[in-house]
């Protein structure tokens, strides 16, 4: 059975080139979402229902469960997969996706959840300051941090709003269906992440009742600032079961 990577906000199928590298085995595939350098179906409203359906119907044609793995978005929706579709899913791995009742969405979010501050926002976003600001408040290496923004396009931007205005109360929604997880679990934290508390990453520990919640040295993009430690620690996690 392969192994599926799926991608947060703002990134692509990108992010985990370096994970990837330091992985052993060859049946690793990442996956870009719609509009994440990825075309959006015709009629695709990119909100977190069918983000879910979408990865839903190709893990579905792929006919085994995988090891499925995500961060940050693809931490949630991939949880969210796992709680619907315990057949789809041999084990699962995720961090820096929050999914808590308790969690107050981080500043950009909510700016993006507003109608017309969101807006905005994307009118107004330039890929160098916005690749500056990933250096400066999140610790992602600069040369990564300035390939990513420039990656933000505007089926991106879109997208981005269109998700973060359907997910106002994920939290609420998607946290009590965790405890449907059957597969076996890993959690992977970046423990200095401002918008995505450690003290969330140990809650979804908890909630799915996981193997092992590792809290890496690092802020937010785990899979960028420590992506050795993070392919060992799926190695590890694959092999177990």
């Amino acid at each position: 059975m392969p192994a599926i990577l799926v991608h947060g906000v703002p990134d692509t199928h990108r992010v985990w080139d370096g994970v990837r590298r330091h992985l052993t085995r060859s049946d690793v595939e990442a996956w870009d979402l719609p509009g994440f350098g990825a075309p959006r179906p015709a009629g695709f409203g990119s909100t977190k229902e069918e983000y879910v359906d979408r990865l839903i119907e190709r893990l579905e044609r792929i006919g085994e469960p995988v090891d499925l793995v995500g961060h940050d978005w693809g931490c949630i929706l991939t949880a969210r997969i796992a709680s619907l579709r315990p057949d789809l899913v041999r084990t699962w791995a995720g961090g820096n996706g929050p999914i808590s009742a308790e969690y107050v969405w981080h500043p950009a979010a909510k700016v993006w959840q507003d109608q017309v501050e969101g807006d905005r926002f994307m009118a107004e976003l330039k890929a160098e300051p916005f690749a500056a600001g990933m250096v400066a408040g999140f610790d992602v290496p600069e040369g990564l941090a300035e390939e990513t923004a420039g990656r933000v396009d505007g089926p991106m931007k879109d997208s981005i709003l269109r998700l973060y205005r359907s997910a106002v109360t994920m939290g609420a929604e998607w946290e009590p269906a965790l405890a449907q997880v059957s597969a076996p679990s890993l959690v992977f934290w970046g423990a200095s992440d401002p918008a995505c508390p450690i003290e969330f990453g140990r809650e979804l520990g908890a909630s799915l009742r996981a193997r092992k919640v590792a809290e890496l040295d690092c802020n937010h993009w785990t899979v960028l600032q420590k992506p050795a430690e993070v392919a060992a620690l799926l190695e590890a996690h694959w092999s177990a079961t």
